[in-house]
């Protein structure tokens, strides 16, 4: 790495990290100087993310961490202050959808199992609440610090099939707004607290519902997302840095409370 490092002397905090979105996060908090503790529920994912960061000559630690387990998160952040110091930085990226949560011809809504929706719920939420309790309370003994949820489409425009996915991910925009006030009102005024809503974007989690897993054709959810997107296309991996660099940068010091939406004019486009 060269060049100016805006990020240096940070610690930052990835939940999700060993995913395709969060991992790109994690390096490019590390391109900026942050030295960077990934944490995923599979260690080892956690670890080759860690090793993006480390072989740009970043430093980086991959920590297996259950975020439903104040347990696990507790002995992480023991971990993360004995190699880095306190957190500045948290990014909540652990989420996502499972089939069996969401509705289709063979599994109508009134069918969903609870244990499905359950998992759901409190993984994209109390994933998020969790890690914010836990590492929050490093940033509010600094006295300063960002935590960037990362929210969905779905917080802001609910979708067809996924109404537990839809239901969390609200949770969490409305909970990033209400941390925001809080940190602020008792803690301190350099505390940010804000989100980003991704729109479109393939993962592991959805692509059983956007494309055909035989052909890798777009299914027909897949072609209305993509007229529906002015852009005419799903988002790559390195569309959501801009959005977290500026979060937590210098440059947005008097923006706290707020869901940035990155999704390529879904949420603008009435379909008309």
């Amino acid at each position: 790495m060269s060049g100016k490092r805006p990020l240096a002397g940070e610690v930052a905090v990835v939940t999700g990290g060993g995913g395709i979105l969060c991992s790109e996060m994690a390096k490019a908090l590390g391109e900026d100087g942050a030295r960077v503790a990934v944490l995923d529920l599979k260690e080892d994912a956690a670890e080759a993310a860690a090793k993006l960061v480390r072989d740009l000559g970043g430093e980086a630690l991959g920590i297996g961490c259950d975020v439903l387990s104040r347990e696990s998160l507790e002995r992480a952040r023991e971990k993360v202050r004995r190699e880095f110091g306190r957190a500045s930085i948290l990014v909540n990226g652990a989420g996502g959808n499972r089939k069996d949560a969401t509705t289709g011809p063979e599994l109508s809504f009134f069918d969903l199992p609870e244990a499905a929706l359950r998992l759901v719920m409190d993984l994209n939420f109390l994933g998020t609440f969790f890690p914010c309790q836990v590492f929050g309370r490093d940033i509010a003994d600094r006295g300063e610090g960002s935590i960037v949820n990362i929210a969905s489409m779905n917080a802001l425009r609910p979708l067809t099939k996924i109404p537990g996915y839809s239901a969390a991910k609200a949770a969490v925009a409305n909970f990033t707004q209400w941390l925001a006030v809080h940190m602020c009102q008792n803690y301190s005024k350099s505390i940010r607290v804000n989100a980003i809503a991704p729109g479109f974007f393939l993962t592991e989690q959805n692509r059983f519902l956007l494309t055909d897993a035989k052909t890798g054709a777009l299914t027909q959810r897949g072609e209305q997302i993509i007229a529906h997107t002015p852009m005419g296309r799903f988002g790559e991996p390195k569309d959501l840095l801009g959005a977290l660099r500026w979060l937590v940068s210098p440059g947005a010091a008097f923006v706290t409370g707020i869901v940035v939406p990155v999704d390529g004019g879904f949420s603008a486009y009435s379909g008309v």
